[in-house]
């Protein structure tokens, strides 16, 4: 058994990794709490058709990545591999659609069938953040300005840029996808065979198309700006100078695209050139069809996520872990027992404090030393007699007794 590993895609999060992994969730958590967002935790599998029905049935994620299984019951079950969808059903399923706004905050892992790459992996973990019933153009902002805030809080902001886009409005985007579907067509014969087959369903997906032919006819391709309805230009025009009001900059990028019906108006992207050729770290927009389509009323919606393993690669370090205090007995069951006692009073006070199971007096020093201690108390039977103990700064060297009953005040 000793040749097991972890499965191709997955990877253990232990040491630094996972204090820069808890870091992103815990300032994330911390920030959405300032906007008001409630946390929420959906199932990591739900029913099949929450995601084929949602994300599309020719989608890759679809078609190539979802990890999909049947149950013992003969229920057709799927690994999330993104979680709005789940948190829309949570909304329905719960009853809540009468109960707006609803502003969600989520962290946990993703799974999606694909191949392994640096920041990428086949568990993957995302935070995000959702705020359903709003539909006005403040409410895009906001969502977009309280990742901003998270990227700054992260110490990250520097290294990445707002990349926005609108999709405009159903009649928008039907003018648009005439407009493609004439400049695709006319270069037919040169297309992919996917993105011919995208031609004819969404040809709004040949905008991603990764192609190096289909790329090059995309950099000709019309934008939507020349056809949007004076209501989405409007609604465009509203979230760029919220954006600008909030202080949160951005620059327009017009092949930022969402192919799938119910996504409309913003699109947007936080993207950086430190994590090669992975470069968003955080992309949402506005799916006002989503809730619809999971069985309950129209109902608009915006939100975001973020991938937390290239967030915390961008990290400069990770959070320093708050050095212990060791608590050292020195001599035999009185002296261990009055140490544990210790050790506890600190703990109860919030202060780390731990205790070698065992070793003399050297030995439960030199681990002390070992776990980075700052401090180490020291109690021996002549001190506990008088009710002290020595507190060595191990950093300095200095020693000095302290009053068993002072011991959480002075260490705090």
């Amino acid at each position: 058994m000793a040749d097991l590993q972890p499965v191709r895609g997955t990877r253990d999060l232990i040491g630094e990794e996972q204090r820069r992994h808890a870091h992103v969730i815990d300032t994330a958590r911390r920030v959405a709490a300032l906007y008001g967002l409630e946390e929420w935790a959906t199932p990591i599998f739900e029913d099949t058709r929450v995601f084929a029905r949602t994300l599309g049935d020719t989608s890759d994620v679809v078609t190539k990545e979802m990890y999909t299984f049947e149950d013992r019951g003969g229920d057709s079950l799927t690994l999330r591999p993104e979680n709005t969808a789940g948190v829309c059903r949570a909304l329905v399923s719960n009853g809540l659609t009468q109960s707006l706004p609803q502003k969600v905050f989520y962290a946990g892992p993703m799974f999606r069938y694909e191949r392994p790459q640096k920041g990428r992996y086949r568990q993957f973990h995302q935070i995000g953040a959702e705020l359903i019933g709003p539909s006005e153009p403040l409410a895009d902002a906001e969502i977009i300005a309280l990742g901003w805030q998270i990227l700054e809080a992260l110490g990250v902001a520097g290294d990445t840029v707002l990349e926005l886009n609108t999709l405009g409005d159903a009649a928008s985007r039907g003018a648009y996808r005439e407009a493609l579907v004439a400049h695709f067509s006319a270069h037919r014969d040169v297309l992919s065979a996917e993105s011919r087959d995208r031609l004819e369903r969404n040809p709004l997906r040949i905008l991603d198309s990764k192609d190096p032919g289909d790329r090059a006819l995309v950099a000709d391709a019309p934008t939507i700006h020349a056809v949007l309805t004076p209501e989405a230009a409007a609604f465009y025009d509203g979230l760029r100078a919220h954006l600008t009001r909030l202080r949160v900059p951005f620059r327009e990028n017009p092949r930022i695209v969402r192919g799938l019906d119910y996504y409309n108006h913003t699109a947007f992207e936080f993207v950086t050139d430190k994590l090669g050729a992975q470069g968003a770290v955080m992309a949402g927009g506005r799916y006002d069809g989503l809730v619809a389509q999971m069985g309950g009323p129209a109902v608009p919606a915006v939100g975001w996520a973020a991938g937390i393993e290239r967030l915390a690669m961008l990290l400069d370090a990770p959070p320093v872990p708050t050095a212990p205090v060791a608590v050292v007995p020195v001599g035999g069951a009185t002296e261990e027992a009055a140490a544990l006692d210790a050790t506890q009073a600190l703990r109860a006070a919030g202060i780390r404090a731990e205790m070698a199971y065992r070793g003399n007096l050297k030995r439960r020093m030199e681990r002390a030393n070992r776990i980075g201690a700052r401090a180490a108390v020291l109690i021996g039977e002549a001190e506990l007699a008088r009710g002290v103990v020595q507190v060595k700064d191990l950093a300095t060297g200095e020693q000095g007794e302290v009053a068993l009953a002072d011991l959480p005040a002075r260490l705090a």
